[in-house]
């Protein structure tokens, strides 16, 4: 009987000082691996290495995961053809969560592969985890709109669903813009709102805070160039 092929999801830290939060056993599925799918190439093997010095770089092969989505899906099926284990990395926390490797592990299912997910940071959990607000009900939003209006009215209606739904709402922004981000969040939510900013995860400098909008009106943090993820609910 044909072995079916097996698609490990290789979580990667979120903060250089974090490898702490990478459980062992992630290292004997990078053993097992000889092609990896990563979105950047560069600080993933650097990260590999990090976890095993030993690692011969070039003796494995690397896919960038980019843009050009017909090319990629083509390569990965002609790796997946050959039965030998494919890791798939991301570039910070869990593979297929808010990440580009959604498309490959979505063809692995299509294909019959066994895929195994790893255990591993997800600033998402983990900013949930400690901030308090409702973790029964919640969604993640990713990226919020740039343009100034677009990105108050996105607010305003995550903001609605958590005194309709009692949904925690979480998104992130790129860290050179958390700044008016934040400004955008403390200027057009209700004072009853709450909101919740996570620095630095499984970093040295980590912080998780979860004060009212007024409270945080008092003293805004900067949080620029800062990896960051914010959550809005409520009591």
């Amino acid at each position: 009987m044909e072995q079916s092929p097996i698609v490990y999801l290789i979580p990667s830290v979120l903060d250089e000082n974090g490898t702490a939060a990478l459980p062992a056993y992630l290292l004997d599925a990078i053993k097992a691996c000889k092609t990896f799918y990563v979105e950047n190439e560069r600080t993933t093997r650097r990260f590999f290495k990090t976890l095993w010095k030993e690692m011969v770089i070039d003796e494995y092969k690397w896919v960038t995961i980019h843009k050009a989505e017909k090319e990629l899906r083509a390569n990965f099926l002609q790796d997946l053809a050959s039965n030998g284990p494919i890791g798939i990395v991301s570039e910070a926390g869990c593979p297929g969560i808010a990440d580009p490797g959604q498309i490959l592990v979505a063809l692995a299912q299509q294909h019959q592969a066994l895929v195994k997910p790893l255990v591993g940071p997800s600033s998402i959990l983990l900013a949930l985890m400690a901030s308090g607000l409702n973790g029964q009900s919640f969604c993640f939003h990713g990226y919020l709109p740039i343009e100034s209006a677009e990105r108050i009215q996105k607010i305003k209606l995550l903001e609605n669903n958590i005194y309709q739904q009692n949904s925690t709402q979480i998104f992130i922004e790129t860290p050179y813009r958390n700044n008016p981000m934040l400004e955008a969040i403390v200027k057009n939510c209700k004072d009853t709102t709450l909101l919740c900013i996570a620095v630095n995860l499984t970093g040295n400098t980590e912080s998780v805070q979860t004060k009212s909008i007024p409270e945080w009106k008092k003293a805004l943090p900067d949080l620029h160039k800062k990896p960051c993820i914010f959550l809005i609910g409520k009591n």
